[in-house]
């Protein structure tokens, strides 16, 4: 089987968003160590859904009968100092996944692969919604860092979970 040029990308970004799931498992757990329990709750949902975009992506390679290559993941910064610095770790990667999301868009387009074109379409829209939800959280923390109350009440009544998006790509163990 001859492995598609966005097939190949698609595969490193299955490490990518392993990696963030890793990143955000470890922020949570800070948060969780700080004993604030709606940022904590917050990240580990975060973590669940970068698993699940992996997951989501190996579903795609294997109804398009490419392979799936799970590669190796670095290990997560770990370690934060304050409230403030895990958010700011938190929005920096979410630009970063938005650069390779958007740069897996190129390759379908070039390659005139119109399915994996569309396929990328539901991740484009993601990543404007995480980037925005993590830059508006940034401003929370940094402007309530002294009193960690205030940024508990803004998770709990801004960041709970959503429902399921009926429009997201089907997960790969669902």
């Amino acid at each position: 089987m001859t492995t598609s040029r966005f097939a190949a990308q698609l595969n490193v970004q299955i490490g990518e968003e392993f990696a963030a799931h890793q990143q955000y498992v470890a922020i949570a757990v800070h948060y969780d160590a700080l004993t604030m329990p709606q940022m904590a709750g917050f990240f580990y949902r975060q973590a669940r859904e970068e698993r699940d975009h992996a997951m989501m992506m190996m579903r795609y390679l294997i109804d398009t009968d490419q392979p799936v290559q799970i590669p190796a993941v670095s290990a997560p910064v770990n370690g934060f100092e304050g409230v403030v610095a895990p958010v700011e770790r938190a929005l920096a990667q979410e630009r970063e996944v938005t650069t390779q999301i958007h740069g897996l868009t190129r390759t379908a387009r070039q390659e005139d692969d119109f399915a994996a074109e569309q396929f990328m379409q539901w991740f484009i829209k993601e990543q404007v919604e995480e980037v925005a939800v993590m830059d508006d959280l940034l401003a929370v923390v940094a402007r309530s860092q002294d009193d960690v109350n205030d940024i508990e009440a803004y998770v709990e009544r801004e960041l709970q979970a959503g429902g399921e998006d009926p429009m997201a790509p089907r997960v790969a163990d669902a």
